[in-house]
This record gives structure tokens, C-alpha cells and sequence, in this order.
């Protein structure tokens, strides 16, 4: 590793190793999940001030940003980290009263911000460099709790579940140019890896609406709601056959409740879904097709669905010079065939949001084995997972920035975006949103099924 500035600033990341360590166990010891990371962002609020830096939080919200400047015109890099934690009662380790364990490695993120901040804090590592990284720590990922978050939409807190997009559409991303994250991934063997990019969804909430009456001596006064969402299940299944492999398609819908005792109909069944696709376009598309099956279904039975869409995440592309300048930059710290290549993911991020608008990268890093979600989770190796995770992420921003930010601006010329603002992104999101019932019985004896927002 000939770099003198590259060289530096993993020194500088070395030299912070214990306190990399000491957030990643605080964190872990102190879970909590989305919009409600309180205690995560006042933590690393005060650890952001004890390395000089001045800390900008949101008073409705959880979150963190700092900014460091060269004081030299350039690009602005974004070094992105998640807050939440999962709902895992069953980990030996959750919460007890919450259930809340960071089963998903966030806390991993939060270490990795701090070591990075730290290392760009300490004196010269600024020497050589161009524009300024700034620090977020981001509230939200994981799709859960959506009762609470929807609550927060109604009272006008939050516009949207996804704290990354909630951070887009208050403008906090509006003068980053580039965005480097990792995540961490169970029982990965060699230090990190990467793939092309991941699913979009859409979320879904939908309720079948039938009649209540006494199971043994009337059944035929009432209307079915499990029925009819078991029916609905099914012709979505019947679907599969119609999804192509390319587009990485997947629905799984689970009963939330379906009934409240064995003697009487069911009125109200309630399922949660999401549907994933590998593009906005095929998403929409697929969408579609699950609301006509959902209402057909309801039609059948003779009851109604109410269906519920709310923006998920768009799909998430991993740029291309990113993920070339990623490989590079592990190979230079670390020596070769320190990084392998997956397969696209159908897994969902918002980061995928951050994707569509600016040159984004979604790497892996080892160090955590179990099943990841899973009550079985652990992470083992933080070295690995934290310490060089911040290395990984320093001497990337170090590349683009060196040399009047050359590689830095030819990333961000180069980058295609799916939307080419703010404006058309939040439009194209907005659209998606849809709550009503889909099934019309007609006063003539037909039924209009109206699932779409046209």
C-alpha cells in the first residue's frame, strides 16, 4: 500500500480501534427499533462531540449527521449508517421488555460510522483531500411496527416509513453527490463481498371484509373473511407461473388475524405483504396483478377486500465504479481475494432510494455468524465487521477525494439515475399509495373491481 494519504487514514482508523469496539457493545446493549432510536442517537451524538464535531439532530425524529470539510471545493460524500434494531423476543439477548435485538448487525454501522469520523477528525487527515464527508446516522430500515409508523404519517410527524427516504424527503441528502454504506452478513467467509444490487417492494396491508354469524346454526347468514383471504392467497400463488426468473419476484403474505373464535364467522381477516421485484417498473407492473387477484377473490366469496399500498423501496443498484473502486480498495488494505461476488439479492433496502438518485454501493462485511433475523444471530468477529468495515469505507472516500476529487467527479458525471430529481423520484413513490376497497356490487347484480389508481 504505496498511498501516503491511504496509508494515514487506516492509521487513523487503527488508532481508533477501542472505540470503534466500545459503540458497537453499547449499541448492541441498548436496541431499539424504527423511528423510536432515541437513545442510539443521543449516544452517538455525544460521541460525534467528543471528536469536535458539531452534531446535527432532528427534534421529531431519531437521527445523527455531522459534516467535516477540507475547506477546498469538491465532492460531498455521504458515509450512511442505520439505527434500528429488529423484533426478536426469542434472541437470548432482546430486549426483555421490547423484544428488540439488533439481530440485522445495524449496531455494526453505528461503530463503523464512529471509526470513520474519528479517523477523518484526527490532525492532517484532511491533508490532500478535496470537498467534505458527511456522517449520517439514519433511523428505520427494517419494514416493522407499521401501525406505529403509520400512526406517526396520520399525526404528521413522518411522511413516509422508510427513514432513509423520510431523510430524503426532508432534504437531507439534497448536497450529497455519493453514498458508501455496508451491511453486515452472517457467515461470510471472506472479508467482504458484493453483488449488483437488490429487490424494490411495495408494502402491502389488505383486509377481507365479510360477515360475522354463528359458525354451527348459521353459517350460511354470514360471509367468510378467512375464506375469502385464503382464496385470495391462493390465486396469487396461482400467479407464480406468470413471474419470470429474471425479476426476482416475491410475494408472502401472513395472517395477522383471522378470526377472534372458533363459533363464529369471521368478519375481518388481515394480512401483511410485501411484493419484490428487481425494478420499479416490474413492481408496479406485478402490483397490479396481486390487487386483481386479492379482488376477484373478494368477489367470489362476496365480501370486500380493503387494500392498502404504501411506498417500500425502490429497487437498490449498486454503481458500477463503486463496486470496481471497492474491490480495488479492499485488494490495496487487505491483499487479494479478500472479497467474493453474490448473486442479486431479494432482500429490500432504502437504500435502494438513495440508488435512483445518486452513485450509491450496498457492500457486505464478515464477521457475523447465525441466521440473520434469526434468534440464532451473533456478531463474533468485530474487527472484522466494524474496524475494517470503517478502513474499507475511509479508503474509498480517501480515492475519491485525493487528486483535486478526480475519480469522485468522474463517478458522479458518469452515474445514469433512474429519476432525475427529487420531484419525479417522490411522484413516481406517491403514485403507489393506495387505501380503499376494490370490490363495487353494482345495483344491477355485477360487481366492478376497481384495484388500481387510475
Amino acid at each position: 500500500m504505496k498511498n501516503v494519504i491511504l496509508q494515514k487514514i487506516i492509521a487513523n482508523v487503527e488508532k481508533n480501534k477501542e472505540l470503534i469496539l466500545n459503540v458497537e457493545r453499547t449499541i448492541w446493549k441498548n436496541p431499539e427499533i424504527g423511528y423510536k432510536e432515541w437513545k442510539t442517537s443521543n449516544y452517538l451524538k455525544g460521541v460525534f462531540e467528543q471528536l469536535g464535531y458539531e452534531v446535527k439532530t432532528l427534534e421529531d425524529i431519531p437521527g445523527v449527521i455531522a459534516d467535516i470539510d477540507t475547506g477546498k471545493p469538491g465532492p460531498r460524500i455521504a458515509i450512511v449508517a442505520e439505527l434500528d434494531s429488529l423484533l426478536c423476543p426469542e434472541h437470548p439477548e432482546a430486549d426483555p421488555e421490547t423484544g428488540a435485538v439488533h439481530a440485522c448487525g445495524h449496531h455494526a454501522q453505528s461503530a463503523y460510522l464512529a471509526g470513520c469520523a474519528a479517523a477523518f477528525a484526527e490532525p492532517g487527515a484532511l491533508d490532500g483531500l478535496c470537498g467534505s464527508v458527511r456522517f449520517m446516522g439514519v433511523p428505520a430500515e427494517e419494514t416493522i411496527d407499521l401501525e406505529f409508523r403509520n400512526s406517526l404519517i396520520e399525526k404528521g410527524i413522518i411522511h413516509y416509513v422508510a427513514g432513509k427516504v423520510e431523510f430524503l424527503y426532508r432534504g437531507l441528502f439534497d448536497d450529497v453527490d455519493l453514498v458508501l454504506f455496508t451491511h453486515v452478513l452472517p457467515n461470510e467467509e471472506k472479508l467482504f463481498a458484493i453483488d449488483e444490487g437488490s429487490d424494490g417492494c411495495i408494502t402491502k396491508h389488505f383486509e377481507y371484509c365479510g360477515k360475522a354469524a354463528h359458525a354451527g346454526f348459521a353459517p350460511h347468514e354470514g360471509i367468510n373473511s378467512l375464506y375469502a383471504a385464503t382464496l385470495g392467497i391462493q390465486a396469487c400463488n396461482s400467479l407464480r407461473e406468470t413471474f419470470e426468473e429474471k425479476d426476482y419476484i416475491r410475494f408472502h403474505p401472513v395472517i395477522m388475524e383471522g378470526g377472534v373464535a372458533a363459533n363464529a364467522i369471521p368478519a375481518v381477516t388481515k394480512l401483511d405483504t410485501y411484493v419484490r421485484a428487481s425494478t420499479f417498473n416490474k413492481m408496479i407492473e406485478v402490483n397490479k396483478k396481486i390487487n386483481r387477484a386479492l379482488s376477484a377473490a373478494a368477489a367470489a366469496m362476496g365480501a370486500n377486500v380493503l387494500i392498502h399500498d404504501i411506498p417500500g423501496n425502490m429497487p437498490l443498484n449498486n454503481d458500477k465504479q463503486l463496486s470496481k473502486l471497492c474491490v480495488d480498495t479492499v485488494t490495496e488494505i487487505f491483499g487479494e481475494n479478500n472479497i467474493s461476488f453474490r448473486p442479486w439479492n431479494c432482500g429490500t433496502s432504502d437504500l435502494g432510494d438513495i440508488s435512483c438518485l445518486m452513485p450509491t454501493i450496498h457492500p457486505y462485511a464478515s464477521g457475523a455468524v447465525g441466521t440473520g433475523h434469526g434468534s440464532d444471530y451473533q456478531l463474533t468477529d468485530p474487527i472484522r465487521a466494524c474496524v475494517n468495515t470503517a478502513k474499507m469505507l475511509c479508503g474509498m472516500t480517501v480515492k475519491m477525494l485525493e487528486n483535486d476529487g478526480a475519480l469522485g467527479k468522474k463517478i458522479i458525471t458518469e452515474y445514469k439515475p433512474v429519476f432525475h430529481s427529487r420531484e419525479e423520484y417522490f411522484r413516481a413513490i406517491d403514485a403507489i399509495k393506495m387505501q380503499k376497497k376494490t370490490v363495487i356490487y353494482n345495483e344491477d347484480g355485477t360487481v366492478t373491481l376497481d384495484y388500481t389508481n387510475e
